[in-house]
């Protein structure tokens, strides 16, 4: 039973690998137009975001990922990275260093219009892996009004987007999963998976 176990998560790995886009030569520069598309995103988060913090923050969150998945040596799909980070033959590329690393560049610039949130999907679905991203909002504004930065989904190729259209993962602050995983271990009573993100 042992054996076919590990069968199937090697069938799945590999399945991963096939499917997925190449990875050897590390994800693909964005296109000008990619980074113009983020920048009119941000500043649609609200009339007050200035128009020079959203231009830096879409570039940054762009082309900083690339110097990431160098630096992390990436030449898989992220799925199969997180195995080899766990394994130590690669030095980093789990999604919540991915998120810390970037959330970390991003507060350098020590942007007034803009707020940085730390998120976090499936800690509540045992049977899914756990993930972390960063998500940017105005200032002020509440995390589900904000864009998911997320490098680590397709492996340092930036996916992002609103919050609330995110289909694939649904995000909970990182401070109401800490005190929900808090809770399950009897060190706090508050449980924030009964209650729906804040609306916006």
């Amino acid at each position: 039973m042992r054996h076919l176990g590990r069968l199937l998560v090697l069938a799945f790995t590999l399945a991963l690998a096939a499917c997925g886009p190449s990875y050897e030569n590390g994800p693909p520069a964005p296109e000008p137009a990619d980074i113009a598309a983020l920048e009119r995103a941000i500043l649609g988060l609200g009339p007050d975001v200035s128009p020079d913090e959203a231009a830096t923050a879409a570039r940054i969150a762009y082309r900083y990922p690339l110097e990431l998945a160098d630096r992390y040596q990436i030449t898989d799909p992220p799925i199969i990275h997180n195995m080899k980070v766990n394994s130590g033959t690669r030095p980093r590329g789990l999604c919540y260093q991915w998120a810390d690393d970037l959330e970390a560049r991003l507060a350098q610039e020590r942007f007034v219009t803009l707020d940085l949130h730390r998120a976090i999907a499936n800690h509540d679905k045992p049977l899914a892996i756990e993930h972390s991203t960063v998500i940017l909002s105005r200032a002020g504004a509440p995390m589900a009004q904000g864009l998911i930065l997320d490098p680590w989904r397709w492996g340092g190729k930036l996916y992002w987007g609103p919050v609330t259209e995110d289909s694939r993962y649904d995000w909970w602050p990182r401070g109401e999963v800490f005190a929900w995983k808090r809770a399950r271990e009897g060190r706090a009573p508050v449980d924030p998976s009964a209650e729906p993100l804040p609306p916006l």
